[in-house]
């Protein structure tokens, strides 16, 4: 099975990203999508959300990056299954208006997880 670094995709008119093949082996236990530092979205496979993400955000409770890393990232999080048929995952509007994201979609991996950008 090859790794998928990179991948261009146009929304479907219910905004849902179609995964390649290759990954969605991967992903079948369900995809998180945040926002990313910047303007771009993160989607990360539940597993490595559950176990990377989730212990860095439970930080020091006076630590103030942890406070702020946590507003980042749980603002408009959504935790989704991939669709059976097709292997696609909608994105919500809200999350979409943040990343700047229409119809066109580039998808760069970044180690554990994908950096969903406007194209």
């Amino acid at each position: 099975m090859s790794k998928v670094d990179y991948f261009e995709r146009k929304l479907d008119d219910k905004n849902r990203l179609t995964i390649p093949p290759e990954l969605r082996d991967l992903l079948q236990s369900g995809v998180v999508l945040t926002r990313g530092f910047g303007q771009y979205l993160h989607l990360y496979p539940k597993q490595v959300w559950e176990e990377m993400v989730e212990p860095k955000l439970d930080g020091d409770i006076l630590d103030e990056r942890i406070a702020d890393l946590n507003v980042q990232f749980r603002t408009g999080k959504v935790e989704q299954e991939l669709d059976d048929k097709q292997g696609r995952v909608r994105i919500d509007s809200h999350l979409l208006a943040y990343a700047g994201i229409d119809r066109d979609v580039v998808v760069v991996g970044v180690g554990r997880y994908w950096r969903l950008m406007a194209k």
